[in-house]
Protein backbone atom coordinates (compact mmCIF):
# COMPACT_ATOMS: atom_id res chain seq x y z
CA UNK A 1 0.00 0.00 0.00
CA UNK A 2 1.40 3.38 -1.11
CA UNK A 3 1.43 6.24 1.79
CA UNK A 4 0.04 9.81 1.81
CA UNK A 5 1.57 12.75 2.36
CA UNK A 6 0.43 13.66 6.32
CA UNK A 7 -0.68 16.81 4.98
CA UNK A 8 -2.76 15.17 2.59
CA UNK A 9 -6.00 17.57 2.90
CA UNK A 10 -9.55 15.72 3.83
CA UNK A 11 -12.68 16.58 1.60
CA UNK A 12 -16.00 16.21 3.38
CA UNK A 13 -18.69 14.53 0.85
CA UNK A 14 -22.18 15.43 2.05
CA UNK A 15 -24.83 12.92 0.59
CA UNK A 16 -28.41 13.86 0.46
CA UNK A 17 -30.25 11.81 -1.88
CA UNK A 18 -32.48 9.48 0.96
CA UNK A 19 -36.98 10.28 0.98
CA UNK A 20 -36.84 9.57 4.75
CA UNK A 21 -40.39 8.12 3.87
CA UNK A 22 -40.14 6.43 7.47
CA UNK A 23 -40.90 10.17 9.01
CA UNK A 24 -43.49 10.69 7.60
CA UNK A 25 -45.44 13.16 7.78
CA UNK A 26 -43.01 15.66 8.23
CA UNK A 27 -40.90 14.20 5.71
CA UNK A 28 -41.70 14.30 2.11
CA UNK A 29 -40.68 13.99 -1.27
CA UNK A 30 -39.90 17.42 -1.78
CA UNK A 31 -38.77 17.89 1.07
CA UNK A 32 -36.99 15.52 3.09
CA UNK A 33 -35.73 14.86 6.35
CA UNK A 34 -32.23 16.02 6.08
CA UNK A 35 -33.73 18.93 5.68
CA UNK A 36 -35.63 19.23 8.71
CA UNK A 37 -34.63 20.92 12.56
CA UNK A 38 -35.74 17.71 14.14
CA UNK A 39 -32.80 17.17 16.79
CA UNK A 40 -31.79 20.96 17.36
CA UNK A 41 -32.94 24.33 15.81
CA UNK A 42 -30.62 23.38 12.61
CA UNK A 43 -31.43 21.07 10.30
CA UNK A 44 -29.46 17.74 9.96
CA UNK A 45 -28.02 18.87 6.52
CA UNK A 46 -27.00 22.10 8.76
CA UNK A 47 -25.58 20.33 11.31
CA UNK A 48 -23.84 17.87 9.05
CA UNK A 49 -22.30 20.29 7.44
CA UNK A 50 -21.56 22.40 10.78
CA UNK A 51 -19.61 19.55 11.82
CA UNK A 52 -16.79 19.38 9.54
CA UNK A 53 -16.50 23.51 9.83
CA UNK A 54 -12.84 23.22 10.54
CA UNK A 55 -10.64 25.26 7.51
CA UNK A 56 -7.59 24.00 9.73
CA UNK A 57 -9.11 20.04 9.29
CA UNK A 58 -11.12 20.31 6.18
CA UNK A 59 -11.40 21.65 2.81
CA UNK A 60 -15.19 23.17 2.08
CA UNK A 61 -17.93 20.05 1.60
CA UNK A 62 -19.00 19.10 -1.54
CA UNK A 63 -22.71 18.57 -1.85
CA UNK A 64 -24.36 15.47 -4.00
CA UNK A 65 -28.33 15.90 -3.95
CA UNK A 66 -30.83 14.71 -5.91
CA UNK A 67 -31.33 18.22 -8.64
CA UNK A 68 -34.75 18.52 -7.33
CA UNK A 69 -33.85 19.68 -3.99
CA UNK A 70 -30.29 21.77 -5.06
CA UNK A 71 -32.34 25.40 -4.12
CA UNK A 72 -32.88 24.09 -0.77
CA UNK A 73 -29.60 22.95 0.41
CA UNK A 74 -27.98 25.75 -1.55
CA UNK A 75 -30.82 27.94 0.75
CA UNK A 76 -29.84 26.11 3.90
CA UNK A 77 -25.72 26.11 3.32
CA UNK A 78 -25.81 30.07 2.63
CA UNK A 79 -27.10 30.50 6.20
CA UNK A 80 -24.66 28.60 7.89
CA UNK A 81 -21.95 30.71 5.95
CA UNK A 82 -20.97 27.93 3.49
CA UNK A 83 -22.75 28.83 0.35
CA UNK A 84 -21.26 30.07 -2.81
CA UNK A 85 -19.02 29.19 -5.28
CA UNK A 86 -15.96 28.18 -3.20
CA UNK A 87 -15.38 24.59 -4.29
CA UNK A 88 -14.08 21.76 -5.77
CA UNK A 89 -16.29 20.97 -9.26
CA UNK A 90 -15.57 21.98 -12.63
CA UNK A 91 -17.41 25.28 -13.34
CA UNK A 92 -16.65 26.27 -9.41
CA UNK A 93 -20.24 25.23 -7.69
CA UNK A 94 -20.16 22.93 -4.58
CA UNK A 95 -23.06 20.94 -4.85
CA UNK A 96 -23.67 18.20 -7.67
CA UNK A 97 -26.73 17.36 -9.04
CA UNK A 98 -27.80 13.86 -9.91
CA UNK A 99 -30.30 13.42 -12.28
CA UNK A 100 -31.58 9.63 -10.79
CA UNK A 101 -30.45 8.27 -7.77
CA UNK A 102 -27.60 5.78 -8.36
CA UNK A 103 -26.84 4.23 -4.52
CA UNK A 104 -23.61 5.60 -2.52
CA UNK A 105 -21.28 3.84 -4.77
CA UNK A 106 -21.41 6.16 -8.00
CA UNK A 107 -22.05 9.22 -6.11
CA UNK A 108 -18.54 8.34 -3.90
CA UNK A 109 -16.96 8.20 -6.74
CA UNK A 110 -17.86 11.21 -8.61
CA UNK A 111 -17.06 12.75 -5.47
CA UNK A 112 -13.63 10.83 -5.90
CA UNK A 113 -13.11 11.93 -9.22
CA UNK A 114 -13.52 15.26 -8.28
CA UNK A 115 -11.18 15.17 -5.23
CA UNK A 116 -8.27 13.61 -7.10
CA UNK A 117 -8.38 16.07 -10.19
CA UNK A 118 -7.67 18.64 -7.38
CA UNK A 119 -5.60 17.23 -5.44
CA UNK A 120 -4.20 13.59 -6.51
CA UNK A 121 -3.54 12.53 -2.56
CA UNK A 122 -6.80 13.94 -1.48
CA UNK A 123 -9.10 11.79 0.90
CA UNK A 124 -13.06 11.91 0.96
CA UNK A 125 -14.62 11.68 4.54
CA UNK A 126 -18.15 10.48 2.71
CA UNK A 127 -21.29 11.50 5.42
CA UNK A 128 -24.79 10.80 5.11
CA UNK A 129 -26.95 14.01 5.38
CA UNK A 130 -29.55 12.48 7.71
CA UNK A 131 -27.17 11.56 10.61
CA UNK A 132 -26.73 12.95 14.13
CA UNK A 133 -23.81 13.24 16.01
CA UNK A 134 -23.83 13.84 19.80
CA UNK A 135 -19.94 13.91 20.38
CA UNK A 136 -18.46 16.06 17.69
CA UNK A 137 -15.17 15.54 19.70
CA UNK A 138 -15.25 11.94 19.90
CA UNK A 139 -15.99 12.24 16.05
CA UNK A 140 -13.21 14.68 15.27
CA UNK A 141 -11.00 11.82 17.09
CA UNK A 142 -12.31 9.12 15.16
CA UNK A 143 -11.68 10.88 12.10
CA UNK A 144 -8.05 11.60 12.41
CA UNK A 145 -7.83 8.01 13.42
CA UNK A 146 -9.16 7.17 10.06
CA UNK A 147 -7.20 9.76 8.00
CA UNK A 148 -4.16 8.04 9.33
CA UNK A 149 -5.68 4.22 8.19
CA UNK A 150 -6.34 6.20 5.08
CA UNK A 151 -2.80 7.06 4.78
CA UNK A 152 -1.37 3.78 4.58
CA UNK A 153 -3.87 3.10 1.63
CA UNK A 154 -6.72 2.04 3.75
CA UNK A 155 -10.49 2.22 2.95
CA UNK A 156 -11.61 3.01 6.32
CA UNK A 157 -15.50 3.10 7.87
CA UNK A 158 -16.74 4.25 10.95
CA UNK A 159 -17.81 1.20 13.67
CA UNK A 160 -20.16 2.70 16.17
CA UNK A 161 -20.00 1.09 19.56
CA UNK A 162 -23.62 -0.63 19.96
CA UNK A 163 -25.74 0.09 22.90
CA UNK A 164 -28.53 -2.31 22.09
CA UNK A 165 -28.74 -5.55 20.12
CA UNK A 166 -30.37 -3.84 17.09
CA UNK A 167 -31.80 -5.70 14.37
CA UNK A 168 -32.07 -2.40 11.67
CA UNK A 169 -28.48 -1.71 11.52
CA UNK A 170 -25.67 -4.05 9.60
CA UNK A 171 -22.62 -5.10 11.41
CA UNK A 172 -19.03 -4.92 11.36
CA UNK A 173 -16.55 -7.72 12.63
CA UNK A 174 -13.51 -6.16 13.60
CA UNK A 175 -10.11 -8.08 12.83
CA UNK A 176 -6.20 -7.45 14.39
CA UNK A 177 -5.19 -4.53 14.37
CA UNK A 178 -3.62 -2.52 11.41
CA UNK A 179 0.33 -2.30 11.73
CA UNK A 180 1.74 0.87 11.98
CA UNK A 181 1.14 4.49 13.30
CA UNK A 182 -2.47 3.22 13.74
CA UNK A 183 -2.74 0.16 16.09
CA UNK A 184 -3.73 -1.06 19.33
CA UNK A 185 -6.78 -0.85 20.78
CA UNK A 186 -8.24 2.48 20.62
CA UNK A 187 -6.74 2.66 16.91
CA UNK A 188 -7.99 1.25 13.65
CA UNK A 189 -8.62 -2.64 12.66
CA UNK A 190 -8.50 -4.65 9.74
CA UNK A 191 -12.29 -5.70 8.71
CA UNK A 192 -13.01 -9.04 9.66
CA UNK A 193 -16.57 -9.19 8.00
CA UNK A 194 -19.51 -7.19 7.49
CA UNK A 195 -22.87 -8.78 8.62
CA UNK A 196 -26.31 -8.61 6.84
CA UNK A 197 -29.12 -6.90 9.49
CA UNK A 198 -29.48 -9.84 11.97
CA UNK A 199 -32.20 -11.27 14.26
CA UNK A 200 -32.53 -10.12 17.13
CA UNK A 201 -30.61 -12.99 18.76
CA UNK A 202 -27.95 -12.56 16.86
CA UNK A 203 -27.73 -9.16 17.85
CA UNK A 204 -27.62 -9.45 21.40
CA UNK A 205 -24.32 -11.98 20.77
CA UNK A 206 -22.74 -9.39 19.07
CA UNK A 207 -23.93 -6.65 21.93
CA UNK A 208 -22.21 -9.22 24.20
CA UNK A 209 -19.16 -10.38 22.29
CA UNK A 210 -17.73 -6.66 22.34
CA UNK A 211 -15.85 -6.98 18.65
CA UNK A 212 -18.60 -6.38 16.50
CA UNK A 213 -20.18 -2.97 15.64
CA UNK A 214 -23.12 -0.91 13.86
CA UNK A 215 -22.15 -0.10 10.26
CA UNK A 216 -22.45 3.68 10.52
CA UNK A 217 -22.16 4.40 6.68
CA UNK A 218 -19.66 7.04 7.16
CA UNK A 219 -16.75 6.26 5.57
CA UNK A 220 -12.86 8.20 5.15
CA UNK A 221 -10.93 6.85 2.00
CA UNK A 222 -8.32 7.89 -0.48
CA UNK A 223 -9.81 9.04 -3.49
CA UNK A 224 -7.55 6.88 -5.82
CA UNK A 225 -7.37 4.03 -3.56
CA UNK A 226 -11.52 3.77 -4.13
CA UNK A 227 -11.10 4.64 -7.73
CA UNK A 228 -8.92 1.52 -8.14
CA UNK A 229 -10.53 -0.52 -5.93
CA UNK A 230 -14.28 0.61 -8.12
CA UNK A 231 -12.45 -0.21 -11.36
CA UNK A 232 -11.36 -3.46 -9.88
CA UNK A 233 -14.98 -4.51 -8.44
CA UNK A 234 -17.46 -2.58 -10.28
CA UNK A 235 -15.79 -1.16 -13.45
CA UNK A 236 -19.19 0.07 -15.51
CA UNK A 237 -19.85 2.05 -12.37
CA UNK A 238 -16.87 4.24 -12.91
CA UNK A 239 -16.94 4.15 -16.54
CA UNK A 240 -20.46 5.45 -16.20
CA UNK A 241 -19.42 8.08 -13.46
CA UNK A 242 -16.32 9.71 -15.71
CA UNK A 243 -18.77 9.92 -18.48
CA UNK A 244 -21.73 11.69 -16.59
CA UNK A 245 -18.86 14.58 -15.13
CA UNK A 246 -17.16 14.87 -18.58
CA UNK A 247 -20.48 15.26 -20.14
CA UNK A 248 -21.76 17.30 -17.13
CA UNK A 249 -22.10 21.21 -17.04
CA UNK A 250 -22.08 24.10 -15.06
CA UNK A 251 -25.65 25.94 -13.86
CA UNK A 252 -25.80 28.72 -11.41
CA UNK A 253 -23.95 27.50 -8.31
CA UNK A 254 -24.56 23.51 -9.21
CA UNK A 255 -22.70 21.15 -11.45
CA UNK A 256 -25.11 19.05 -13.25
CA UNK A 257 -23.97 15.78 -14.32
CA UNK A 258 -25.00 14.31 -17.71
CA UNK A 259 -28.23 12.64 -17.87
CA UNK A 260 -27.97 9.47 -19.89
CA UNK A 261 -24.37 8.73 -19.07
CA UNK A 262 -25.67 8.68 -15.09
CA UNK A 263 -28.28 6.56 -15.23
CA UNK A 264 -26.64 3.63 -17.25
CA UNK A 265 -24.18 3.09 -13.80
CA UNK A 266 -25.63 0.15 -11.68
CA UNK A 267 -27.30 1.05 -8.50
CA UNK A 268 -24.73 -0.27 -5.77
CA UNK A 269 -23.70 0.41 -2.16
CA UNK A 270 -20.02 1.25 -1.35
CA UNK A 271 -21.02 -1.71 1.34
CA UNK A 272 -21.38 -4.13 -1.81
CA UNK A 273 -19.04 -2.89 -4.59
CA UNK A 274 -16.18 -2.51 -2.51
CA UNK A 275 -15.85 -2.29 0.82
CA UNK A 276 -17.21 -6.46 1.63
CA UNK A 277 -14.91 -7.31 -1.26
CA UNK A 278 -11.72 -5.22 -1.17
CA UNK A 279 -7.99 -6.61 1.20
CA UNK A 280 -8.28 -3.25 2.48
CA UNK A 281 -11.30 -2.50 4.36
CA UNK A 282 -10.74 -0.81 7.85
CA UNK A 283 -13.10 -0.11 10.78
CA UNK A 284 -12.30 2.92 13.86
CA UNK A 285 -14.62 1.66 16.63
CA UNK A 286 -16.27 4.67 17.94
CA UNK A 287 -18.44 5.64 20.79
CA UNK A 288 -19.85 9.57 19.44
CA UNK A 289 -23.59 9.23 20.37
CA UNK A 290 -24.61 7.97 16.21
CA UNK A 291 -27.93 8.06 15.21
CA UNK A 292 -29.43 6.81 11.98
CA UNK A 293 -32.56 9.10 12.13
CA UNK A 294 -34.54 6.39 10.24
CA UNK A 295 -37.43 6.51 12.29
CA UNK A 296 -39.94 8.21 15.22
CA UNK A 297 -38.73 5.49 17.67
CA UNK A 298 -35.11 6.53 16.79
CA UNK A 299 -35.82 10.31 17.66
CA UNK A 300 -37.73 8.92 21.18
CA UNK A 301 -34.34 7.18 22.08
CA UNK A 302 -32.25 10.26 21.69
CA UNK A 303 -35.04 13.15 23.27
CA UNK A 304 -34.87 14.48 26.19
CA UNK A 305 -37.79 12.38 28.21
CA UNK A 306 -39.93 13.88 30.94
CA UNK A 307 -40.61 11.42 34.08
CA UNK A 308 -42.95 9.51 32.04
CA UNK A 309 -40.11 8.33 29.27
CA UNK A 310 -42.30 10.98 27.03
CA UNK A 311 -40.76 13.36 24.63
CA UNK A 312 -42.58 16.47 23.36
CA UNK A 313 -42.15 18.86 20.93
CA UNK A 314 -43.90 21.65 19.76
CA UNK A 315 -47.36 22.38 21.12
CA UNK A 316 -48.09 19.14 22.61
CA UNK A 317 -48.78 17.44 25.69
CA UNK A 318 -48.36 13.53 27.18
CA UNK A 319 -50.84 13.56 30.42
CA UNK A 320 -51.05 10.37 32.27
CA UNK A 321 -48.98 8.83 29.61
CA UNK A 322 -45.18 6.89 29.40
CA UNK A 323 -42.90 6.22 26.81
CA UNK A 324 -44.40 8.37 24.05
CA UNK A 325 -43.06 10.49 21.34
CA UNK A 326 -45.62 13.96 20.36
CA UNK A 327 -45.06 16.36 17.98
CA UNK A 328 -47.07 19.06 17.31
CA UNK A 329 -45.55 21.14 13.70
CA UNK A 330 -48.87 23.18 12.79
CA UNK A 331 -49.29 24.90 16.21
CA UNK A 332 -52.64 23.14 17.23
CA UNK A 333 -52.06 21.97 21.35
CA UNK A 334 -51.74 18.31 20.22
CA UNK A 335 -52.79 16.08 23.81
CA UNK A 336 -52.52 12.60 25.14
CA UNK A 337 -54.26 10.88 27.60
CA UNK A 338 -53.60 7.26 28.72
CA UNK A 339 -51.40 6.62 26.40
CA UNK A 340 -47.74 3.88 26.42
CA UNK A 341 -45.32 3.87 23.45
CA UNK A 342 -47.49 5.99 21.28
CA UNK A 343 -45.84 8.05 18.21
CA UNK A 344 -47.83 10.94 17.57
CA UNK A 345 -47.20 13.43 14.73
CA UNK A 346 -49.37 16.77 13.41
CA UNK A 347 -48.36 18.63 10.65
CA UNK A 348 -50.83 21.26 9.21
CA UNK A 349 -52.58 18.39 6.43
CA UNK A 350 -51.68 15.08 8.25
CA UNK A 351 -51.67 13.16 11.26
CA UNK A 352 -49.99 10.36 12.31
CA UNK A 353 -50.77 8.30 15.03
CA UNK A 354 -48.71 4.77 15.22
CA UNK A 355 -47.69 2.27 18.19
CA UNK A 356 -43.37 3.11 18.81
CA UNK A 357 -42.82 -0.77 17.88
CA UNK A 358 -44.35 0.12 14.60
CA UNK A 359 -42.64 2.52 13.51
CA UNK A 360 -40.02 0.98 11.24
CA UNK A 361 -43.73 0.02 9.48
CA UNK A 362 -44.12 3.62 8.18
CA UNK A 363 -43.23 3.22 4.63
CA UNK A 364 -45.80 0.83 3.43
CA UNK A 365 -48.70 3.15 4.81
CA UNK A 366 -46.98 5.80 2.35
CA UNK A 367 -46.78 3.98 -0.95
CA UNK A 368 -50.71 2.80 0.11
CA UNK A 369 -51.30 6.88 0.12
CA UNK A 370 -48.86 7.21 -2.89
CA UNK A 371 -51.25 5.01 -4.48
CA UNK A 372 -54.33 6.58 -3.69
CA UNK A 373 -52.64 9.47 -5.76
CA UNK A 374 -52.83 12.16 -2.27
CA UNK A 375 -50.58 14.83 -2.26
CA UNK A 376 -49.77 14.37 1.08
CA UNK A 377 -46.37 11.62 0.87
CA UNK A 378 -44.87 14.32 -2.02
CA UNK A 379 -45.21 17.99 -0.40
CA UNK A 380 -46.30 20.09 2.32
CA UNK A 381 -48.86 22.77 2.11
CA UNK A 382 -45.74 24.92 2.20
CA UNK A 383 -43.66 24.54 -0.83
CA UNK A 384 -40.04 26.00 -1.71
CA UNK A 385 -38.79 27.95 -4.02
CA UNK A 386 -35.84 29.29 -4.97
CA UNK A 387 -37.50 32.80 -4.79
CA UNK A 388 -38.59 32.07 -0.79
CA UNK A 389 -41.77 29.83 -0.73
CA UNK A 390 -45.72 29.71 -1.28
CA UNK A 391 -48.20 27.74 0.87
CA UNK A 392 -51.98 26.59 0.40
CA UNK A 393 -54.53 28.40 2.96
CA UNK A 394 -57.84 27.80 0.80
CA UNK A 395 -58.78 26.07 -2.23
CA UNK A 396 -62.25 25.86 -4.05
CA UNK A 397 -64.54 25.67 -7.30
CA UNK A 398 -62.54 27.85 -9.63
CA UNK A 399 -60.15 29.99 -6.78
CA UNK A 400 -57.33 29.28 -4.71
CA UNK A 401 -55.63 31.16 -2.12
CA UNK A 402 -52.13 30.88 -1.08
CA UNK A 403 -49.41 32.92 1.17
CA UNK A 404 -46.25 34.29 -1.02
CA UNK A 405 -43.05 34.46 0.82
CA UNK A 406 -40.52 36.23 -1.02
CA UNK A 407 -36.63 36.71 -0.25
CA UNK A 408 -34.96 40.04 -0.31
CA UNK A 409 -33.70 40.53 -4.01
CA UNK A 410 -35.60 37.70 -5.11
CA UNK A 411 -37.85 37.57 -8.53
CA UNK A 412 -40.32 35.13 -9.78
CA UNK A 413 -39.57 33.86 -13.50
CA UNK A 414 -41.16 36.05 -16.11
CA UNK A 415 -44.59 33.79 -16.93
CA UNK A 416 -48.28 33.76 -17.85
CA UNK A 417 -51.00 31.89 -17.24
CA UNK A 418 -53.19 30.71 -20.05
CA UNK A 419 -56.15 29.39 -17.43
CA UNK A 420 -56.08 31.25 -14.54
CA UNK A 421 -56.44 35.22 -13.56
CA UNK A 422 -54.42 36.42 -9.99
CA UNK A 423 -55.02 39.14 -7.92
CA UNK A 424 -51.93 39.78 -5.52
CA UNK A 425 -52.32 42.18 -1.51
CA UNK A 426 -49.43 42.96 -0.01
CA UNK A 427 -49.18 42.17 3.77
CA UNK A 428 -45.77 43.46 4.43
CA UNK A 429 -42.59 44.25 2.34
CA UNK A 430 -42.55 45.95 -0.78
CA UNK A 431 -43.40 44.46 -4.03
CA UNK A 432 -42.38 45.24 -7.55
CA UNK A 433 -44.44 43.92 -10.21
CA UNK A 434 -44.43 43.81 -13.88
CA UNK A 435 -47.61 43.31 -15.60
CA UNK A 436 -47.47 43.71 -19.84
CA UNK A 437 -45.70 46.68 -20.44
CA UNK A 438 -46.43 48.38 -16.98
CA UNK A 439 -44.19 48.11 -13.59
CA UNK A 440 -45.94 48.55 -10.69
CA UNK A 441 -44.52 49.79 -7.40
CA UNK A 442 -46.88 47.77 -4.36
CA UNK A 443 -46.26 48.43 -0.54
CA UNK A 444 -48.33 47.30 2.41
CA UNK A 445 -52.36 47.06 1.89
CA UNK A 446 -51.99 47.88 -1.77
CA UNK A 447 -52.93 45.25 -4.34
CA UNK A 448 -52.81 44.49 -7.87
CA UNK A 449 -54.90 42.23 -10.57
CA UNK A 450 -53.25 40.15 -12.98
CA UNK A 451 -55.52 38.92 -15.74
CA UNK A 452 -55.01 35.61 -17.40
CA UNK A 453 -52.96 35.39 -20.21
CA UNK A 454 -50.65 39.11 -19.31
CA UNK A 455 -47.25 38.46 -18.78
CA UNK A 456 -45.74 39.42 -15.52
CA UNK A 457 -43.35 38.92 -12.91
CA UNK A 458 -43.14 39.55 -9.14
CA UNK A 459 -40.07 40.90 -7.15
CA UNK A 460 -38.94 41.84 -3.87
CA UNK A 461 -36.43 45.03 -4.15
CA UNK A 462 -36.48 45.57 -0.42
CA UNK A 463 -33.92 44.30 2.51
CA UNK A 464 -36.85 42.51 4.36
CA UNK A 465 -38.89 39.45 3.59
CA UNK A 466 -42.14 40.30 0.84
CA UNK A 467 -45.39 38.31 2.52
CA UNK A 468 -48.69 38.82 0.41
CA UNK A 469 -51.67 37.27 -0.34
CA UNK A 470 -52.87 35.69 -3.88
CA UNK A 471 -56.04 34.87 -4.93
CA UNK A 472 -56.04 32.55 -8.12
CA UNK A 473 -59.26 32.80 -10.15
CA UNK A 474 -59.93 30.04 -13.70
CA UNK A 475 -60.92 27.18 -15.30
CA UNK A 476 -57.73 25.49 -13.96
CA UNK A 477 -55.17 26.36 -11.32
CA UNK A 478 -52.21 23.63 -11.20
CA UNK A 479 -48.86 24.50 -10.64
CA UNK A 480 -48.36 23.13 -14.71
CA UNK A 481 -49.88 26.31 -15.93
CA UNK A 482 -46.88 28.61 -16.05
CA UNK A 483 -45.37 29.53 -19.24
CA UNK A 484 -41.56 31.00 -18.32
CA UNK A 485 -39.98 33.36 -20.58
CA UNK A 486 -37.36 34.71 -18.50
CA UNK A 487 -36.05 33.03 -15.42
CA UNK A 488 -32.63 33.71 -13.38
CA UNK A 489 -32.68 30.23 -12.10
CA UNK A 490 -32.60 28.43 -15.03
CA UNK A 491 -35.90 26.66 -14.91
CA UNK A 492 -37.94 25.36 -18.16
Amino acid sequence: MTNAPQNARIFPVILSGGSGVRLWPMSREQYPKQFLPLCSERSMLQETALRVADPARFAPPLVVCNQEHRFVIAEQMRQIGQGGNQGAVPGGARIVLEPVGRNTAAAAAIAALIVAEQDPDGRLLLLPADHVIQDRTAFLEAVSVAARAADAGCLATFGIVPTAPETGYGYIRRGLPLDGPVDGPEGAYRVAAFVEKPPRAEAERYLAEGNVFWNSGMFLLPARRYLEELERWEPAVLAACRAALAGGRADLDFFRLEEEAFAAAPSISIDHAVMERTDAAAVVPCAIGWTDVGAWSALWEIGAKDEGGNVCHGDAIAWDSRNCYVRSEDGALVALLGMEDAVVVATEDAVLVAAKDRAQDIKPLVEHLKAQGRDEPRQHRRVHRPWGYYQSLHAGDRFQVKRLTVAPGARLSLQKHFHRAEHWVVVNGTALVTRGEEQILLRENESVYIPLGTLHRLENPGKVPLNLIEVQSGAYLGEDDIVRVDDRYGRP
